[in-house]
């Protein structure tokens, strides 16, 4: 931990949420973005939702390696320079002059855009105490939703008043301003990092996440051959293998495998990923639904709208409700979630649509950030980096997941059908969290051996 004044820890907070503003404007923003590129750069039309994926591919490899190079390095110098190359690139996207140039760029982007994540995580946990950071992922939850719920419409209003462009030069500035944030402050570099480094590791890692998006995004059909994507998957199976040998020899493994045998961080990360899973699977299928019961635009709108806003402003008060209710919300939240997945299987009214879509919101607005904050206790603090990208790692994994199956399932038995298999998911982790984490939520203040979260530099207990 690193002892710093208050206005100093204020000013690693504002930089990290600034960074993170950046990152559902970046995403929903270039989404909106990519049929007007496409129709107005020259380069093959087949590249134009590569302007999305690469920048999510790159930014998924090369979190856990960006997690375990901030903390060992200047954790604000690594996460400046990392919101640094994401404003570069987005001016030069807002310049590209083809295709090719874009997707480029964007994939540079994302592993910039690692670098603030992970960087700024690093930050966070070197500066704040356990105790503190459900508070501060309180509002990081605030932040991500807020973009979240905000990031169509600001993309639409930016696109209205200068085109294509604003879309990349708009989280360029923001993230410039988050970059200026950090300077004066201390470097936060930790003393006496072992020299050990299993670049080997994190660089695998990377390179299967990477064939494993990069064949998702191929597909099997619009004529691609079956075996490129059904390459790239065995390669990343080989990838795998390949690892798990690695990290078995190296002295200190780029993916923090300690940090998964603490039962509540493996449990919180399986809820936020199927919190998660169903937040994207009900923005592709509740507007399905509507259209199927010929709800109009209105009632459409309205439907997003409550699946979406109380994530801008319930994740303050879910940061506090966490403070001595976090296991009970979680378990509440998820339940609720698998419950309405249920009702939706034996109704088809317009009505019952609303009603879930707002349970659903209210439910994920409840918990944004919760998970993350209770989570991140149990990291210590010269571990902050690797511990959040493998949180980020795992909750992006299952997110993924369950959009895939949801997909598949959907096109056998009909849209509704994808809402079951979220549902499915938040029960699945209602059950983890209800055998893993202790129904008295651990303290800061209670006393060693009876349930407090681990700090700072303490060992795993015997046999956990």
């Amino acid at each position: 931990m690193f002892t710093l004044s208050l206005r100093q820890r204020r000013r690693v907070l504002w930089a990290a949420l600034a960074s993170d503003a950046v990152f559902p404007l970046a995403i929903t923003g270039a989404t909106a973005a990519v049929p007007d590129v496409t129709a107005r750069l020259p380069g093959p039309d087949v590249l134009g939702p590569w302007i999305v994926l690469g920048y999510n591919g790159l930014f998924a490899a090369a979190l856990l390696l960006a997690g375990a190079t901030a903390d060992r390095l200047a954790r604000t110098r690594f996460f400046a320079a990392g919101n640094l190359l994401v404003a570069a690139t987005g001016v030069l996207s807002a310049l590209a002059p083809d295709l090719v140039s874009l997707v480029a760029l964007r994939v540079v982007a994302g592993v910039g855009a690692a670098m603030c994540a992970a960087g700024g995580s690093s930050m966070l946990l070197a500066v704040y105490p356990p105790e503190e950071r459900p508070r501060v992922y309180g509002y990081t939850g605030a932040v991500l939703g807020s973009s979240l719920a905000l990031g169509p419409v600001v993309a639409q209003a930016l696109m209205a008043v200068g085109g294509w462009s604003l879309v990349f030069l708009a989280p360029a500035a923001v993230a410039a301003v988050a970059a200026l944030a950090t300077l004066g402050l201390p470097g936060l570099r930790s003393p006496g990092r072992s020299a050990d480094f299993d670049l080997a590791g994190a660089l695998l890692f990377g390179a299967i996440v990477a064939a494993v998006v990069t064949a998702l995004g191929m597909g099997f059909g619009a004529g691609v051959p079956w075996w490129g994507p059904g390459g790239l998957i065995l390669l990343a199976a080989a990838g795998a293998v390949r690892l798990v040998r690695v990290e078995r020899r190296a002295p200190d493994p780029a993916i923090p495998v300690d940090l998964l045998r603490i039962p509540a961080y493996r449990a919180y990360a399986v809820s936020t990923g199927a919190f998660m899973g169903m937040l994207v699977v009900g923005l592709a299928v509740l507007p399905r639904l509507g259209a199927a019961h010929h709800m109009g635009a209105g009632e459409a709108a309205v439907t997003l709208a409550l699946l979406t806003a109380p994530s801008t402003v319930l994740p303050l008060l879910a940061a506090r409700l966490a403070r001595r209710l976090a296991r009970r919300l979680v378990l509440t939240a998820l339940s609720a979630c698998a419950v309405t997945a249920v009702v939706l299987q034996l109704t088809d009214r317009p009505a019952a649509l609303l009603v879930a879509a707002g349970v659903i919101g209210v439910c994920l607005g409840l918990t944004e950030g919760v998970p993350d904050g209770q989570a991140l206790k149990y990291v210590p603090a010269r571990r902050g980096g690797a511990g959040a990208a493998l949180f980020s790692t795992a909750r992006m994994s299952l997110e993924t997941f369950t959009l895939a199956a949801a997909t598949g399932v959907m096109a056998a038995l009909g849209p509704a059908s994808g809402m079951a298999v979220a549902g499915a998911m938040c029960l699945a982790a209602a059950l983890v969290v209800r055998r893993a984490v202790p129904a008295r939520d651990p303290r800061p203040g209670a006393a060693r051996g009876a349930g407090r979260p681990r700090t700072a530099d303490e060992p795993l207990p015997p046999g956990s």
